[in-house]
Parts: structure tokens; sequence; C-alpha cells
């Protein structure tokens, strides 16, 4: 049996939390700024009858020193965004190890799964790692990959992340039970790495002049419904009406159009990309769900405020 400390939030964590409650491992405490609602880490670190903490004492040299006095042999970090303080890094007997949503070195950062999709990659990977000082830079302990497809979104590719996650969290918690020193380490090649911080593409305007697959992938990039998207809204800017979201594009028939112009035809409203059409099917102006084609209008064009034609 070791001793654990959990930082993590959301869903994940959530999953994550409860697998180390269950492997028979000691849960020391909890560091989460989750709220004490039923399913949550905070609420299954209580349950557990371990201290929940604010996250932000991951910063804290002083946590550090409570750890060793505490004999803490593993810090595990699952969807927790506070940068750990080097200190604290140092201070778990066996080491600290964190859940990422990519595969590493190729995306690290923020949001990978967006930029995954957005890239239209063919597959897609999460990675547990060793924790160092800087970001997503330690060994690799294990990495689960799986195929993406054209229908996938930011949303759905988190999920799978998350799911095939908590299984990598499974076999750690198993290898640390059986020999803490034989738990894999494979040195990332960082002369491959890509880092994304929180830069958001083309700061969420949809680029129709962009090929059609490329227009079709952004906007399911940022598609996280029902949930918020971490980069907000993919919004075009609608002469007459302003700024607009778009929730959702499909492929529609026809070539040569102006990037962004508009075409409506009964109740389809289509939009020109620099090789084909896209047909919105979800458009919400204001925070609410309006059908497409009583927004656009035939014959105009959109863009962004500094491109739209007004």
């Amino acid at each position: 049996m070791v001793r654990i400390v959990f930082a993590g939030e959301e869903a994940a964590g959530a999953r994550a939390i409860a697998r180390v409650v269950a492997s028979g491992h000691e849960l020391v405490a909890a560091l989460t700024d989750s709220p004490r609602t039923r399913g949550t880490v905070a609420s299954l670190a209580a349950e557990a009858g371990a201290p929940v903490l604010p996250a932000r004492r991951v910063r804290e040299a002083a946590l550090a020193d409570e750890l060793r006095e505490l004999g803490v042999d593993v810090l595990l970090n699952v969807h927790s965004l506070a940068i750990v303080r080097a200190e604290v890094l140092g201070a778990p007997r066996i080491g600290a190890f964190n859940l990422h949503p990519g595969p590493l070195p190729e995306y690290a950062g923020l949001n990978v799964p967006s930029w995954a999709v957005l890239h239209r990659r063919a597959r897609h990977a999460v990675t547990l790692h060793r924790m160092e000082p800087g970001i997503d830079t330690g060994d690799v302990v294990a990495r689960a990959e799986f195929d993406l497809t054209e229908r996938d979104t930011g949303l759905s590719v988190a999920t799978r992340c998350a799911r095939e996650g908590v299984e990598l969290v499974d076999v750690l918690l198993d290898q640390l039970g059986r020999d803490p020193a034989a738990v894999p380490r494979e040195p990332q090649d960082l002369s491959v790495r890509r880092y994304f911080g929180r830069e958001v593409p083309h700061d969420g305007w949809i680029p129709w002049s962009s090929p059609t697959a490329e227009v079709l992938a952004f906007v399911r990039a940022f598609d996280y419904r029902p949930f918020s998207s971490p980069w907000g809204p993919s919004r075009t800017w609608v002469p007459g009406a302003g700024e607009a979201a778009v929730t959702r594009l499909a492929a529609a028939p026809g070539t040569g159009g102006e990037p962004g112009a508009v075409r409506v035809d009964g109740e389809h409203a289509d939009v020109a990309t620099a090789d084909g059409w896209v047909r919105v099917l979800g458009l919400a102006v204001d925070g609410t769900a309006t059908p497409p084609h009583e927004v656009l209008t035939d014959g105009t064009r959109l863009g962004s405020p500094a491109t739209a034609s007004r």
C-alpha cells in the first residue's frame, strides 16, 4: 500500500480519485477546487475520510514539508491546472504523476483534444507521465492511443481521453502495489515537442477562406455542447445582426462561391468556403439558438468584424 495525495478536477478527476479509493492504497488528502456536491473530487475524498485542501496549495513551498511529514509516496494529478511548485514535486517518496489528455511530447499544454480535432489528426492519445518542473515534460509511464474520425468534436475527444486515462491510472495503481521501482519511464524526445498555450485559433472567428474540410474541423474543435468550450464559441460576423455563434456545420453541395458568401434556399442556409459550401445547422445569437435561415441573408458575406460586409 502506498500513500497518495490526489490533485484533480472535473469528471476525469472524479473517476480517477474513485479508482484510488477502490485500489486499497491510502488516500492521504485531495487538492481540488471542485464543489462538495455528489460525485465530485471533493465529495469523494470526504466520503473516504481524506481532508480536502484548496488546489492552490500545490504552489506553496510549505506543502512540500507537509507531504514529507505525512510520509506521502505519490502525488497524482488528473485535470488540475494548478502549476505544482518544484519543491512539492520532489516531496513524494516515489514521485509525482500527471494524466495528460494528449500524446506527449507532440501535444503538450492546454486544450489539446481541440487542437487534435482542428489539425484533423487520424489518431490521438492520452499520456500518463512523471511530473517535473516545466509543463508536461517528465518521463512517460504509459500511453493509450485511439483513432479519431471526422465526426469527433473537442468534447468527444476529451471524453475519450478521460475514459482511456482512467484505465492508465488503474495500471499505475496496480504497479505501485506490486513494485513501485518497476513503474516504466520513457524519456520524452523534446526535439519534437509542441506546446499549446491559451491561444485560440483565429480568435474564434471561422476562417471561411479555408477549404471545406478545415472549416468543418474548426467548428467541431470548438464544440463542447452541452458544456462551454474552453475556447468559447466558434463565431462569425453577420451583416445586420452582428456576432453569431456557429455550433454545427455539415458539408453542402456546390462549388464556386466567394468564401463567406451566403445562399439561402428555403430553410437551408449555406456558406461558401475556399473550395465548396457548408450548411449551417446550428446558430446562436446573444446566446439564444436561432434557425440559421432566419438570421443569415441570401447574398451577404460572413467573416470577422474586420472583413465581413456590412
